[in-house]
């Protein structure tokens, strides 16, 4: 999950990337690029900054929508990408706001925390959490239900509820020494500087995530 939520970043790049790619080919094709377009009654356009350089290019704003989106670790669903005052410069990007929202599919998550977990929706805002391991000497198949967050950037799935399918205290007891089991912390790992996971929601389709960040710098790819 920790690539997914660091791929997320890579949104904002690939837009950013199409369009600065557009201006200059534009530019070498011969072709008009118009220099303002209508906001609307009292929106005003937001001033580039006094220091762009005179290889640099500059946004005011960039927005990207996408029912769906296939990364090389699985599918998005719903993407939205925003950023603000974006400059781009020989060695990357520059962006002084950014806002980024994609859900990830259950199964997709799964696959990227492990170990032979299924994650679902399990209503109420809850994620539901299910496994087969050994706890205590027995054999078991553990059933959660867990609040999700986000917790100093970090992705945090606590239990509320765990059912391991046992009567009375058997059940408990083995319940209490399997909560570290469907227990999920995911540090965010790979994000550029300035952006961090700042909330996670459970929907019907999977864990929706939303990262912000202020003053991010994305480094270019090509060093």
């Amino acid at each position: 999950m920790r690539r997914f939520l660091a791929g997320m970043a890579t949104m904002l790049v690939l837009v950013i990337g199409a369009g600065t790619w557009w201006l200059s080919s534009a530019g070498r094709a011969g072709t008009t690029i118009p220099r303002e377009a209508p906001l609307g009654p009292g929106v005003r356009p937001s001033p580039p900054p006094a220091d762009l350089g005179p290889t640099e290019t500059w946004l005011g704003d960039v927005d990207l929508s996408s029912s769906s989106l296939i990364t090389p670790d699985g599918p998005l669903r719903d993407v939205h990408a925003t950023g603000t005052n974006v400059r781009v410069t020989s060695g990357g990007l520059r962006v002084g706001e950014v806002n980024l929202q994609a859900t990830l599919p259950f199964e997709v998550a799964a696959q990227q925390v492990g170990h032979g977990v299924v994650l679902y929706d399990a209503g109420g805002g809850l994620a539901g959490v299910r496994r087969s391991t050994e706890v205590l000497g027995v054999k078991a198949s553990i059933r959660a239900t867990g609040k999700v967050s986000a917790v100093g950037g970090n992705l945090l799935i606590t239990p509320v509820s765990i059912d391991v399918g046992l009567p009375g205290f058997i059940n408990d007891a083995i319940s209490q020494a399997a909560r570290e089991l469907v227990t999920i912390e995911q540090s965010i790992e790979g994000l550029p500087p300035g952006l961090r996971l700042t909330a996670v929601t459970v929907g019907p389709n999977g864990f929706r995530a939303t990262l912000r960040g202020t003053d991010v710098t994305i480094a270019g790819s090509g060093g």
